[in-house]
């Protein structure tokens, strides 16, 4: 009778490698006539503009407004947005120079 034989495997364990952390980011520049770049030129005007003025101008919701001046503007552009109650107006947003 004949033995059959298995050949056995081992299995290596690897430690996982810690990826390199990458380079600081710069910020990216708007496209030319974006969305993005009409609210950065909305923004910059000396007198700012409203959530409702960028919603009239852009076409966005006002949630939307709100969420590209957090995230895309101060976050990812590292712009400063500085905002101000206005009596007549309302809340105005502006971009700190």
């Amino acid at each position: 009778m004949s033995k059959t034989t298995r050949k056995q495997t081992t299995t290596k364990t690897t430690a996982k490698r810690a990826a390199p952390k990458p380079a600081a980011k710069q910020p990216k520049a708007p496209r030319a006539e974006s969305k993005q770049d009409q609210l950065i030129a909305m923004l910059k005007r000396p007198d700012g503009a409203t959530i409702a003025e960028v919603v009239e101008a852009l076409h966005w919701q006002p949630h939307t407004v709100r969420g590209a001046i957090a995230g895309a503007l101060k976050k990812k552009l590292g712009l400063k947005v500085e905002s101000e109650k206005v009596d007549v107006r309302g809340r105005v947003y502006r971009l700190a120079e």
